[in-house]
Order: structure tokens, then C-alpha cells, then sequence
């Protein structure tokens, strides 16, 4: 910070005292312009004519009333007015008291807005002008009275001015401060919905891998003693989906990494070509699953692609858990015109012949996520229980994106 700066702060810190300092400037000025003579032969001479004391005392009660111009513009205008009114009507119309009155009308030109500032100078220069021309002892054409009108004139229209350029400053910095503020506000919003994103990403991973580790493991328990071979064959599926599950953390806890650390994620996003490799997890698992897909040739953007995929898996999860390995599901992906239709069905019943209540019908996360996913791409989920028995999730995508997940940006297919 300059020295200049570092100047202009502490006077600014102290409006009073600068105020203080204008008035003893302004008054010595007044009162070093009295003693002059601006019409002698020989250009301005000094100490030629003497102001009375009457105009002594104006120009002190003048200059006195601007160390309260901040406080009280208007009243201090007034003030300074009169005592210049007094001065240019009783006394010597040359005594320059009026300079403490244009002081007083840039302060309020400068501090308050320009329909007040525009009335108090032609107020102003109406009335000291008038009286001057009118009833003072000089003639009205005398150059004194034609300096008193232009100098309220141009303290009206510098203070004018002052005021805009301060209203234009504040107008930018107000400007900076609001991009500032949505700026941070956007970056709160991106990291919000990206720990939203992995949340349900890690919550989709987790309950489908689980899942099918806990009924493998269930399954090596039971035939462990009399069927080895299956039961061998059952932990080699828990080792195949506990490090599937690993693999999947592993990538999505990589994108937590900051821009510098190595070994960041490089496997793609999972989508619908891997539909038949997430459906033989199941099938190996107990669960009987058919497929059926009339969406040939269809180029999925990547957040719809990986949108559809977690619903599927999420919806066969809740399938396994819920219904059990005696039910039978039914996948299908159909392409209807500019979307992308989603259907799991099962035909799974709880005791009473009726859908199992739990998770499935809104008690867990699962649901919740899946509509999420749904939504922030446009499109609709619907669920519920399927009459006779079972379970329905329906989802429709947009193949166009409106909307993409923050981090996975989509592309038009």
C-alpha cells in the first residue's frame, strides 16, 4: 500500500477531524480573500481593503458549520446559505463567505441523490444570485454577482459528479461481490451433488456385491458337509464377487483423489454392454433371470448408459434380497422413439401372497437412489408392488441428456 493510500485510509477513519481541517482551510482563504482588491490597476492587490467585523464573524460561522457537512447536508447548506444571503445584501458583496455555502452544496450534491442535489443548487443559485443582482450595492451585471452564480453551479454539478462515479465504483465492486458469491455458491452445489453421486454409487456397489457374497456364503454353509464340490464352487463365486466389489470401490473412491495423486481410476463407467455379465452374477447366485433387449445398435450418452445399468443392478439386488432365489425376474430394455424404457420384474411373494415390505417399498436407500439417478438425467421412475404378487420398477430414460450427473458428462447420441 502506498503512502498515499496508507494517507487516504487514516483520514478516512477520521471523517470529523478531516472535516475540521476543510473548515480551517476554507476559512483562511475567506478570510485571505477579504483583503484583497481584484480591480486595481495593476491586477489583484493585497491589503488595500479591510473586511468589517460583521463579515469576519459570517465567514467564521460559515466555515465553523462545515465540520458538521457529513452529519447534516442539508441543514448546513441552509446555514451557510443564509450567512452568504446576509453577507451579499448588508455587507460587502466582494467578502467571499459564499465559498463556505458552495462547499456545503457539493456535500449534499455528492451525498445525496441527484433530484435532491438538482432542487438545493438551483435553490441555491436562484436566491444568493437574486439577492445579490437584486438588492446588494453593486450593480446586477458586476462580475461578482455572475462568479457567485457560476461557482454554485459548478459546486452543484461537481458534486454531481462525485456521486455518480461513487455510485458506478460501488455498482462494480457490488457486481464482483455477487460473481464472487455465486461462484462459491456453484462450487458448494457441484461438491454437493458429487458426494451425492459417489454415495449412491458406493451404496449400488456395495448392496448388490454383498448381496450376493451373503446368499453364496449361506449356500457353502449349508452344503458344506455333504456337497463339497458346490459348496467350493459357491466360495469361488463369494471370491469372484467380493473382488468385483473391491475393484468397483476402488474406482469410485479413486475419483475422491486429488489432481496429483497417482494411480487414478482409468476403467470405464459400467453400462448396458455389461448387462449380461451383471445378470450371470445373479443367475450363479440362485436367481433365475431373463433378459430381453430391443434396443439394437443404440449408443446410450455415458450418464444414461451408467444410469441404466444401476438401476438394473439395484432392482435385482432388492429382487435377491427380498424375494429370495425362488423367484423368477424379468429384465427388459426397450427403445421407444427419443427414450430408453427400463422394466425388472419379479414375481416374488411374502407370506401373505402379497410383495415383501421393506426396503423395496421405500424403507431404504435404494429406491431413493435410483429416482435420483432417474430424475437428474429428465426422466421418470416409477415403482411398486404387481398384482398377484411380485415387484415392478420402470424407468425412463432420455437417450439426449437435459440434465448430466457432475462428473460423468453425457454426450447426444
Amino acid at each position: 500500500m502506498s503512502t498515499l493510500d496508507r494517507a487516504r485510509c487514516r483520514l478516512g477513519a477520521h471523517p470529523l477531524a478531516l472535516d475540521a481541517a476543510l473548515a480551517a482551510v476554507v476559512l483562511a482563504c475567506m478570510v485571505t480573500g477579504s483583503f484583497a482588491e481584484p480591480h486595481a490597476e495593476s491586477g489583484v492587490t493585497w491589503g488595500v481593503r479591510t473586511p468589517d467585523p460583521l463579515s469576519l464573524v459570517l465567514m467564521t460561522l460559515g466555515a465553523a458549520a462545515l465540520v458538521l457537512r457529513r452529519r447534516a447536508p442539508l441543514t448546513v447548506l441552509a446555514v451557510t446559505g443564509a450567512l452568504s444571503l446576509i453577507e451579499s445584501v448588508t455587507g460587502d458583496p466582494r467578502a467571499p463567505v459564499a465559498m463556505s455555502a458552495v462547499i456545503a452544496l457539493y456535500t449534499v450534491a455528492s451525498t445525496t441523490d441527484r433530484p435532491t442535489a438538482l432542487r438545493a443548487g438551483l435553490l441555491t443559485m436562484t436566491v444568493l444570485t437574486g439577492a445579490a443582482m437584486l438588492a446588494g450595492p453593486l450593480p446586477w451585471y458586476a462580475q461578482e454577482n455572475l462568479a457567485l452564480f457560476a461557482w454554485t453551479g459548478i459546486g452543484a454539478t461537481a458534486g454531481d459528479a462525485v456521486r455518480s462515479r461513487r455510485a458506478f465504483v460501488q455498482a462494480i465492486r457490488e457486481r464482483a461481490e455477487r460473481a464472487e458469491r455465486t461462484r462459491e455458491e456453484e462450487a458448494r452445489r457441484r461438491v454437493a451433488e458429487e458426494r451425492l453421486r459417489i454415495a449412491r454409487d458406493l451404496h449400488d456397489v456395495v448392496a448388490h456385491h454383498i448381496a450376493l457374497v451373503n446368499v453364496q456364503a449361506g449356500v457353502a454353509a449349508h452344503v458344506m458337509e455333504k456337497r463339497p464340490d458346490q459348496a467350493k464352487e459357491a466360495l469361488a463365486h463369494v471370491r469372484q464377487a467380493s473382488r468385483s466389489a473391491l475393484d468397483e470401490l476402488r474406482a469410485t473412491v479413486g475419483l475422491l483423489r486429488q489432481s496429483g495423486d497417482p494411480e487414478a481410476p482409468t476403467e470405464p463407467a459400467p453400462g448396458l454392454e455389461r448387462l449380461d455379465e451383471l445378470t450371470g452374477t445373479f443367475r450363479s447366485a440362485g436367481l433365475r433371470v431373463r433378459v430381453l433387449r430391443t434396443d439394437p445398435d443404440t449408443t446410450l450418452p455415458a450418464a444414461v448408459d451408467l444410469a441404466a445399468y444401476r438401476v438394473i443392478q439395484e432392482a435385482l439386488t432388492n429382487v435377491q434380497k427380498h424375494a429370495g432365489t425362488a423367484a423368477n425376474a424379468e429384465v427388459s430394455v426397450v427403445r421407444v422413439g427419443p427414450r430408453v424404457e427400463i422394466s425388472v420384474l419379479d414375481d416374488g411373494a411374502g407370506h401373505d401372497g402379497g410383495p415383501l415390505p421393506g426396503t423395496r417399498q421405500g424403507g431404504g436407500h435404494g429406491l431413493l437412489g435410483m429416482r435420483e439417478r432417474v430424475t437428474a438425467l429428465g426422466g421418470t421412475l416409477t415403482t411398486g408392488p404387481r398384482y398377484g404378487g411380485g415387484f415392478r420398477v420402470h424407468a425412463i430414460l432420455p437417450v439426449t441428456t437435459r440434465t448430466a450427473v457432475p462428473g460423468e458428462p453425457g454426450e447426444t447420441a
